[in-house]
């Protein structure tokens, strides 16, 4: 079996069935998913601007991520749940969209940036978390989380506008 043929059983599966012909299901899913992407996006956005010395210079780096990070995993965990959810309703359309598969390859390298900071940079916050302007590798991984982010936001919102419904 393809994986264009398992993404077709998934959309024609019951679940995906029941979402997609339901009056509230699918706007109150994409209602929740913003709700999640606000609280997820708000917080990675606070937290990377701190990375650049852009806001809360005078607060340790440490604070700021103890204070953001139960945030930023819930928020996502609703846009988890909330987007698998979506995919269920059209994966055999989104399958070959283009605007899918960047807003994909962006979560991940997104992933791989946060796994990469927090296992080596990170671990020495102990010696510049006061500081107002962190390392250059701090900057580089806040800066660089903005741009995957802001791409994940226009490859996600591009997804309506490039699916086809016609197939």
């Amino acid at each position: 079996m393809s994986l264009l043929e398992i993404a077709q059983a998934v959309e024609a599966a019951p679940f995906g069935t029941a979402l997609r012909e339901s009056r509230y299901g699918f706007p109150g899913l994409i209602f929740v998913h913003l709700c999640g992407l606000l609280v997820t996006a708000g917080t990675i956005f606070l937290w990377d601007l701190r990375l650049l010395g852009v806001g809360f210079r005078s607060t340790p780096v440490s604070r700021v991520g103890k204070a953001l990070l139960p945030w930023t995993w819930s928020g996502f965990g609703v846009m988890l749940l909330t987007g698998s959810a979506m995919v269920c309703i059209e994966a055999g359309r989104l399958y070959s969209n283009t605007a899918f598969r960047v807003k994909l390859m962006l979560l991940i390298l997104a992933g791989l940036n946060v796994l990469t900071f927090h296992t080596t940079i990170y671990r020495g916050v102990s010696r510049w978390d006061t500081q107002a302007v962190v390392p250059a590798r701090a900057r580089l991984a806040g800066a660089v989380s903005l741009l995957l982010w802001c791409g994940l936001l226009i490859a996600g919102r591009m997804i309506g506008y490039t699916i086809n419904y016609g197939e």
